[in-house]
């Protein structure tokens, strides 16, 4: 039972079309200890629709990260970096230790998707996404997809609390966080600038790109876009780049009989010994030797 906070009192009902459930507490602890499910657990999760009067206040840390995916609707969430508004087609997603606040919109409540999650793997996994008190809100990049992965950690929890259902439902939940972490945002332009270039790169992959004209469409300087793409993506720009053409350049070895500096023609090296060059210090092996490779 969900308890509504509207105009100061405390009602005991939920909303039309709510979905619920929580893993009792023993239960969790038991799976905290099971192999392959420590990791990561699902301790609650829900749907809320058009949950109007929905909000919470911990003053008290709890020891989960609460997550929330807004579908529909406006909300709001406070943390120790300030009150940030929720809109749909973003995410909420609240570590553990602190105390925070959150609710919908009294005018346009939200519709929300909900899991509270724990694990010993799950500082790292935040850590790796960047997430913190100071920027709990992000734009979702692949909305269906991860609201249907929420409401597969929600089916999975619904069917029963065996080692089976919880397995998968921390499964779902371990796919939906990956891609937080593949494709962080917090709805930050200048995130967003280096997300269009890489995806650019992606689209563009047998053309020659230059940095600068990369950074002068975000409109930063070359040095400026050159730190931040490596500081997003991990890697500077001209190595990114490099990756895309050796994974094109596997597909083409795979699946067509072009010949080597064919191939090197479409993935953007006019110098085919040098694209051979290129893959080997890549694969440790030149083309045509990985294409005699058996695989599958």
């Amino acid at each position: 039972m969900i308890l509504r906070q509207t105009r100061g009192m405390t009602i005991t009902e939920g909303f039309p079309g709510q979905r619920m459930q929580v893993l009792p507490r023993p239960r969790v602890l038991e799976a905290l200890r099971l192999p392959g499910v420590a990791h990561l657990v699902v301790t609650d999760s829900g749907y809320f629709p058009d949950a109007r009067g929905h909000g919470r206040v911990r003053a008290s840390p709890i020891d989960e990260a609460v997550v929330m995916l807004c579908e529909a609707g406006r909300g709001w969430c406070e943390t120790s970096g300030g009150r940030f508004d929720v809109t749909a087609g973003e995410v909420v997603i609240l570590p553990p230790g602190h105390p925070h606040a959150y609710g919908a919109d009294e005018r346009d409540p939200w519709t929300i998707w909900w899991l509270h999650l724990r694990g010993r793997d799950l500082a790292e996994f935040l850590a790796a996404a960047n997430v913190n008190a100071e920027q709990p809100v992000r734009t979702i990049s692949e909305r269906a997809r991860v609201s249907g992965l929420a409401s597969e950690v929600l089916t999975w929890m619904e069917r029963d609390s065996t080692t089976a259902s919880i397995t998968a439902a921390s499964g779902a939940a371990w796919h939906l966080l990956s891609l937080l972490v593949a494709r962080p945002s917090s709805g930050d332009e200048r995130s967003d600038s280096i997300d269009g270039a890489a995806e650019y790169l992606r689209a563009h992959v047998g053309e020659r790109v230059e940095v600068a004209e990369l950074a002068l469409a975000a409109n930063l300087s070359p040095s400026h876009f050159a730190a931040l793409f490596r500081q997003r993506l991990g890697m500077p720009v001209l190595r990114y780049q490099t990756q895309l053409r050796m994974a094109r350049a596997r597909e083409l070895l795979d699946r067509t009989s072009l010949s080597i500096a064919q191939i090197s023609e479409r993935v953007g090296y006019t110098d085919s010994f040098y694209f051979a060059r290129q893959f080997r210090a890549t694969h440790g092996m030149t083309p045509t030797a990985y294409r005699a490779q058996r695989k599958g």
